[in-house]
């Protein structure tokens, strides 16, 4: 768990914004008014399209040519001079056609047929056309940048309101950035994931693990503040009533606390468990190097989430950790720092899924420790003597990588993809891995995105430049000059920030019975 500082993300390379967590958390609320606020007022951004100068758009035509609206549309067509995939190699010239939500057909643009060309559709002309990219290391901690220096004490004492506006803004700033999903692992996700869903804020699609689950004295742990309070606000154990149950963290002892933990966060609607099970940077007082969490207490933590058709997510830095922990059946292991040969193997004997979370260690590595705690600054150049090499070890194996920043929402997280060439992917196995991939984070929870493909969910974005090329265009956020999410258009020429099939409502109904 990592928090980044403010105003970074259009640098470059970025420097990592240090990605925080909080956990009092909000009860869903009863319908309210359907009434929007001015986005211009409450984002400080404006309220128009930037639409692409190498992009054109017909609002469609009937067989008989006739004009007609984007509301009567039955298809969208979408011509690309390169359309890339995502799992296999691009298509010059290549054409996708989205019917609703899914993709109905993808193919060359001389082929498509005629049962979708002649139909009244909207018709698409781009540069280059790639599903929409997962991030699937993301924290919604939402708390202040002038509470850094409470470290993970602010956990406890950042309001969830406060939070979650946060989040908002992120939400929206990631979609725009082309990433129609995120993977949060460890934070108010499954909360932020309601308000999306039901159209109450705009992002991307939310796979979230609700709190991180994490020994007495590990990396969850707040070592600043007395055992008692930690354990009364993020203990499993004696929830007092009128508690929501959302903590960023949990702290969880013993094989029935971790088969509580694991349920707590099913309830609160979690999509995969993440635990801790090495020790950490960000926390005081642990040891990245040794295990944390028993072999019976990792067996129960992923058996009780698989019971419910949910995969495990373990944080682990050193060796020992990284053992136990797959060796437990998780099915992400996210920064193995400290991994060798015979860690790489059993990870890719197991079918698990690599996530490295580089850039959080270059950036913070470059900052030369600003805002970290002597404690943290010391851990991180410790992880740091070795993390290059195991991720270059783990590419050079083909091992499955998915990629996530250690970051929250908003942040500028392609330059991850750029982190992954560096170690020795191609471009395009760097993009399959923040496309194709990230589905693999979530298991069976996981949705058919990801790939340009017939009968997947349409979530697709059009880039002005090549990624094939060079997967750094990526980072610049007017690269990204459409995306769809669901089939919905969220950003393109004269596209508000709502989407464009957001319309206010006028109502004064309250939706009460």
């Amino acid at each position: 768990m990592t928090r980044v500082t403010a105003g970074q993300l259009d640098q470059a390379p970025p420097s990592a914004e240090m990605v925080s967590q909080n956990n009092n958390g909000f009860r869903p609320s009863p319908p309210a008014p359907r009434v929007r606020p001015n986005i211009s007022t409450a984002f400080g951004i404006a309220i128009r399209g930037s639409g692409p100068q190498n992009a054109t758009v017909d609002d469609g035509f009937s067989a008989n040519g006739d004009v007609v609206s984007h509301k009567e549309h039955s298809y969208t067509v979408i011509k690309a001079d390169l359309l890339i995939p995502g799992d296999g190699e691009p298509i010059p010239h290549g054409a996708l056609v989205i019917k609703d939500k899914i993709i109905a057909w993808v193919g060359k643009q001389s082929e498509v047929p005629d049962k979708y060309a002649s139909a009244p559709h909207r018709s698409v002309s781009v540069p280059y056309l790639m599903p929409g990219l997962w991030e699937v290391h993301s924290h919604f901690g939402g708390e202040s940048p002038d509470d850094y220096d409470l470290g993970l004490a602010v956990f406890i004492t950042e309001h969830p309101a406060s939070s979650g506006a946060r989040l908002a803004k992120g939400c929206w700033e990631s979609l725009q950035r082309g990433y129609t999903s995120l993977r949060d692992v460890g934070g108010l996700g499954c909360e932020v994931a309601r308000a999306i869903r039901d159209g109450t804020i705009i992002g991307p699609n939310i796979y979230s693990s609700g709190a991180v689950l994490s020994q007495t004295a590990g990396h969850g742990d707040v070592f600043s503040l007395p055992a008692g309070d930690v354990l009364l606000n993020l203990g499993v154990s004696n929830i007092t009533p009128g508690h929501f149950g959302t903590n960023m963290c949990a702290i969880v002892d013993g094989v029935e606390e971790c088969r509580r933990a694991v349920r707590l966060q099913i309830r609160r609607g979690a999509k995969v468990i993440k635990v801790c099970a090495s020790g950490g940077v960000m926390s005081r007082d642990d040891n990245p190097l040794y295990a944390q969490f028993s072999p019976e207490e990792l067996d129960c933590i992923v058996r009780e989430a698989g019971r419910q058709g949910i995969v495990v997510a373990a944080h682990v830095h050193g060796k020992p950790g990284i053992l136990e922990a797959v060796k437990a059946g998780v099915k992400t292991v996210e920064h193995v720092s400290f991994a060798d040969r015979e860690c790489i193997d059993l990870i890719k004997e197991k079918d698990v899924v690599y996530v490295a979370t580089r850039t959080v260690i270059v950036t913070l590595l470059a900052s030369g420790g600003k805002g970290l705690s002597k404690q943290s600054w010391e851990k991180l150049k410790l992880v740091a003597t070795n993390h290059e090499k195991a991720y270059k070890l783990a590419i050079s194996q083909g091992v499955t990588t998915a990629l996530g920043t250690d970051t929250p929402p908003g942040f500028n997280s392609a330059v991850e993809l750029e982190h992954a060439v560096a170690c020795g992917m191609t471009s395009l196995e760097a993009i399959k891995a923040a496309t194709a991939n990230g589905p693999l984070t979530v298991g069976p929870q996981a949705p058919h995105t990801g790939q340009l493909k017939a009968g997947y969910e349409a979530d697709v974005i059009a880039v002005a430049e090549n990624p094939v090329e060079d997967v750094r265009v990526l980072q610049k956020h007017k690269n990204i000059t459409w995306v769809w999410k669901g089939g919905s258009v969220f950003k393109g020429p004269g596209i508000g920030p709502w989407g464009e099939d957001y319309t206010l409502d006028d109502s004064v109904e309250m939706g009460l019975d």
